[in-house]
């Protein structure tokens, strides 16, 4: 009888025991255990959009380096794995196809509201860590995608913020200009809603293909209306091409034209420089201040970082953003302390600190980091702030 019992006991604790070790496995299952974390990302470095590509990979590239060089990660190396995608969403689902099947802890800074669409599905259904899309969608602030965050504010911020200061110059007789996709469309369809609130005036709207400078007709539909200011919400190219254009034609020539951030202010102000096209009246929204301001201090670590592991590099708003990004999702990592997995990543991720990148305060709310926007122009060669 004494024997059964000790049988019976002996059974009660290895049945535990073994629930212990089953429970201890399944949690430590979701732990990235790898000595070199692996960040991926799908972007444009090649065609027309590689100017955006190639400022997210190298300024990303180059604080990853700066990273590994000095031991962030307690031992542990980053890794920026990409594809080109060329700014087409079809593309863009292959490459994240692809690197998924990969040891891949996470996605980041893939470019284009179009490209971030096409992938969301699979974002969404397989659970995949998704930090900094390089887009201010509103479809991305859905709280239903649990494992997105966002760096940047929205578009409808920038847009916001662009057409009260038009209306504050009184501005009434808007047009809006915009890419024929979802990017386009989400900014047309948010700058319609501000427009209405604000009891301005649509004039008119011309639309362009995607990855094309076929802006001929847009081009014409705005000018029959002779628009006080115009709304941009296209890529850097077509965006360009359209000032271009105006800055010649007699009608349009004193326009006032609104950029967002993802049109790519330094490649407009390049293209303009090259063409000997004027750069007055031209508004840039931008979600990062400015990345040549030497007063503030994470300006001169980004220029500083930038200079030593990526020299050749052209520094700009872009590069710059995807450098703060870059440093919010090291230093996530870093207080994960050494237990990483999803959920606390995403928590380091929401309770940043708000002084990590000095001057740029961090709020998180609505699934952002960041939710302040500024405006610039430029004049004298830099650019400067709107206020």
């Amino acid at each position: 009888m004494y024997t059964l019992v000790n049988f019976h006991m002996f059974k009660k604790i290895l049945s535990i025991i073994l629930i212990v070790f089953l429970l201890y496995f399944f949690l430590e299952e979701d732990k990235y255990s790898l000595k070199n974390i692996q960040i991926a990302s799908s972007m444009p470095l090649t065609g027309l959009m590689q100017p955006w590509g190639n400022a997210v990979l190298e300024s990303t590239k180059s604080y990853f380096s700066y990273t590994n060089d000095n031991n962030l990660l307690n031992g542990k190396k980053i890794e920026f794995v990409t594809l080109d995608d060329k700014y087409e969403p079809d593309l863009t689902y292959e490459n994240v196809e692809k690197l998924k099947k990969e040891n891949i802890f996470a996605f980041f800074g893939i470019v284009g509201t179009p490209t971030i669409k096409r992938i969301l599905p699979t974002i969404y259904d397989e659970n995949i860590l998704f930090f900094s899309p390089f887009s201010g969608a509103n479809f991305l602030q859905d709280e239903s995608l649990s494992t997105l965050i966002n760096f940047r504010a929205s578009y409808k911020q920038e847009l916001e913020h662009l057409i009260d200061y038009l209306k504050n110059k009184n501005i009434e007789n808007i047009a809006i200009f915009y890419q024929n996709d979802d990017y386009g469309e989400e900014g047309y369809i948010s700058s319609l809603e501000i427009i209405k609130k604000q009891n301005l005036n649509l004039v008119a709207i011309g639309s362009y293909k995607r990855n094309t400078l076929a802006i001929e007709h847009a081009f014409n539909e705005i000018k029959l209306s002779n628009p006080e200011a115009i709304i941009l919400i296209g890529a850097y190219g077509a965006n360009s091409f359209f000032i271009q254009k105006a800055k010649n034609d007699d009608i349009l020539k004193d326009s006032i034209f609104c950029n967002v951030s993802f049109s790519d202010a330094n490649s407009i102000i390049n293209d303009l420089k090259t063409t000997k096209t004027s750069t007055e009246n031209i508004i840039f929204s931008q979600v990062v201040p400015n990345y040549d301001d030497k007063n503030l201090k994470i300006v001169q670590e980004y220029q500083e970082i930038m200079k030593k592991y990526s020299p050749n590099s052209n520094i700009g708003f872009l590069s710059f953003e995807s450098f703060l990004a870059s440093k919010v999702l090291v230093d996530a990592i870093k207080r994960t302390n050494d237990n990483l997995t999803k959920d606390n990543f995403l928590e380091a991720l929401k309770n940043t600190p708000k002084e990590l990148l000095y001057e740029i305060k961090i709020d998180y709310k609505n699934k952002r980091l960041l939710n302040q926007t500024y405006l610039f122009e430029y004049l004298n060669d830099s650019f400067k702030e709107l206020k």
